[in-house]
């Protein structure tokens, strides 16, 4: 019984395989039909189906459910690891309600805490458009279409010496989280302290402490640039970077350290949330400058191709932990150094304990890159 339910399994996957060719073939060009099933050969979702059919009753493309022979097929290639679903435990992951806010400056917050936070765990989604490198997805908020996958591919841009090497900065320290009766702080503005035991710079030195830890010499910035005024932040902190990497020329690696804002238009607030190993933690996005508004930015595909290699590392180490990265029109002073990367560690819907989880979850996912970067 269970070698006749595997035959038909088998026959039902290549069944789609032959419908799917016979469609490209009658729907193109005998010019174009090479290109089409080279494009099918890469999809994902085809992918996904054809494997699926060939996999015993019950198991699904999580390679903790496999017998160690598929466990070997699928992390053997690009394609199909890139689409292992997520395990049983991470079924609540979707994508979050559309529409919300897509702007590069984070949108007015109201002290609306009294509302609990909807939890959500971000994953790609089939009705959004995105760059794909393996299972690296990009938004391309910058319209800049680049190479994804010859960028992947590139070599990485940073190579790590002696002296300090990493350096942590917060355009916008002053963000926080949402307070809770564990973790009160007094607010400066909604969703915003000047109390660095409670806003980004503690979040800052949570990955500090885990990189030190790892072995490598991190200075930590820990002034409040957009406190007491907002605007003009990315100038003040520019100047700050400046000075410090004309002080330290071993610095190859800024990290701007932020956290995200989502609030839907009906004023719903979204906590980005991922269960790693039994623990929650905030979700981590990373956000890559470049020259769409026109400003002076050579160096933006070389980030992009680091930020890609952080992306891989935190993919293969967790979950859902890395929420899609984005690509920005503006440069984020990323001009200044190949090795620069904005990290948005969860949303002012998280908790602090949630995003401390995350930043330390980031931070051990992007030791084991810096070790594979020392001369």
């Amino acid at each position: 019984m269970g070698q006749t339910i595997r035959i038909l399994r088998r026959a039902t996957a290549m069944a789609l395989t032959l419908t799917a060719v016979w469609v490209c073939v009658r729907a193109a060009p005998l010019t174009s039909t090479a290109q089409a099933l080279q494009t099918l050969a890469g999809d994902v979702e085809f992918a996904a189906t054809l494997l699926q059919g060939h996999l015993p009753a019950g198991h699904m493309l999580d390679s903790a459910s496999l017998d160690p022979w598929h466990q070997l097929v699928l992390t053997q290639s690009p394609l199909l690891y890139s689409i292992r679903l997520p395990a049983p435990n991470q079924s609540a992951a979707q994508p979050l309600a559309e529409p919300l806010p897509d702007t590069e400056d984070e949108p007015p917050l109201t002290d609306d805490t009294d509302s609990p936070a909807v939890e959500r765990t971000l994953v790609p989604s089939s009705s959004q458009t995105y760059l794909r490198a393996g299972g690296i997805y990009i938004a391309d908020r910058a319209k800049k279409n680049p190479d994804a996958a010859s960028l992947a591919a590139a070599p990485n841009p940073v190579r790590l010496g002696g002296g300090p090497q990493v350096l942590i900065v917060h355009t916008h320290g002053s963000e926080a989280y949402y307070p809770t009766a564990a973790e009160p702080y007094t607010p400066s503005d909604p969703y915003r302290t000047t109390d660095s035991a409670h806003n980004m710079v503690r979040v800052g030195e949570e990955m500090a402490q885990v990189f030190r830890a790892g072995g490598f010499e991190v200075l930590h910035d820990t002034n409040l640039y957009d406190y007491p005024a907002y605007d003009g932040a990315y100038d003040r902190s520019r100047a700050a970077v400046e000075r410090w990497l004309a002080q330290y020329p071993s610095i190859q690696i800024v990290l701007d350290v932020h956290r995200d804002a989502l609030a839907a238009e009906d004023g719903t607030i979204y906590k980005a949330v991922s269960s790693e190993n039994g623990q929650k933690a905030a979700q981590v996005m990373l956000v890559v400058g470049s020259d769409g508004k026109g400003d002076f930015h050579p160096l933006w595909q070389e980030n992009l191709t680091f930020a890609m290699a952080l992306q891989q590392q935190l993919l293969d180490d967790y979950d859902t932990l890395a929420r899609p990265m984005v690509l920005r029109s503006s440069r984020f002073n990323q001009d200044l150094r190949a090795g620069s990367v904005l990290v948005e560690v969860g949303t002012h819907g998280n908790t602090l304990a949630e995003a401390l989880a995350g930043a330390r979850l980031f931070a051990q996912s992007t030791v084991t890159v810096l070790n594979e970067l020392k001369q």
